[in-house]
């Protein structure tokens, strides 16, 4: 199938690594011209290089308004306008009270979001295109224990979204939410780890136990996931909007 969005330009962030690189190699294999995002200058250059020619790596730190004001600005010099925004970044640590945590996620998790849509938003406005995708997780309909900060923030976001959705929708512009479940990512790998060094068996017993958990009996893959992202992004889509859509296996039960 042909996504009809060929020649699109798009701003995937933490796109060096995991479900962003999933996203951003999805999308460039549909002919998008591909700009991701990483902490490291030279792990983003290295990845976009091996995506082709169609992708370009930037250093991003989200904490640091200064640093994405200037990505921006540059964004705008080297691409022109961006019609395809994929917000995504690495979940928070395990539950933490001290306000001082509190403050630096939500500064990362929904702020830095914030000032990169008001950025993009104005010019798919006016062009009548516009893909804007969040990363999200499904605690935002089924919170996860120990993971306090992620199901708080991420329905923060996904209050947002939902929100912006209705108001831009006559204008071109889709906002949608993708959910990822148990994915195979550095992340599920790092809570595997976690649980196994906590009840002190081997990383692959618990890997086993949690995919068994899952209907569709493994973990998904970030081309999986990547490959959501693309249709969402597509013109077949245009008709696809405030949606909060699962990417799990059927792991979760809510329908809402």
């Amino acid at each position: 199938m042909d996504l009809g969005i060929a020649g699109k330009r798009a701003l995937v962030l933490g796109g060096s690594k995991g479900l962003g690189r999933g996203i951003a190699e999805a999308l460039a294999s549909e002919g998008v011209i591909v700009a991701l995002t990483g902490r490291d200058a030279a792990s983003a250059a290295k990845v976009a290089s091996d995506i082709g020619p169609s992708a370009r790596g930037y250093a991003l730190d989200l904490s640091k308004p200064d640093m994405l004001d200037r990505l921006l600005d540059r964004l705008e010099a080297d691409f022109g306008a961006i019609d395809i925004l994929v917000l995504n970044g690495g979940g928070p640590p395990a539950s933490a009270i001290e306000p001082d945590f509190w403050r630096a996620q939500f500064e990362t998790m929904v702020l830095a979001g914030m000032r990169i849509t008001g950025r993009l938003l104005p010019g798919m406005r006016e062009r009548r295109f516009g893909r804007i995708i969040a990363v999200a997780s499904t605690s935002i309909r089924e919170p996860i224990v120990g993971l306090t900060a992620s199901n708080a923030l991420r329905s923060a976001v996904a209050g947002w979204l939902k929100t912006l959705a209705g108001e831009v929708a006559a204008e071109g512009v889709t906002v949608n939410l993708l959910l990822p479940g148990r994915l195979a990512t550095d992340r599920t790998l790092s809570f595997d780890r976690m649980d196994a060094e906590s009840e002190g068996v081997d990383i692959a017993t618990v890997a086993a136990r949690s995919q068994q958990e899952i209907p569709l009996g493994r973990y998904g893959t970030p081309a999986e996931f990547g490959a959501a992202a693309a249709f969402l992004a597509s013109r077949q889509a245009s008709y696809i909007t405030g949606v909060a859509l699962p990417v799990d296996g059927g792991l979760s039960r809510s329908m809402l």
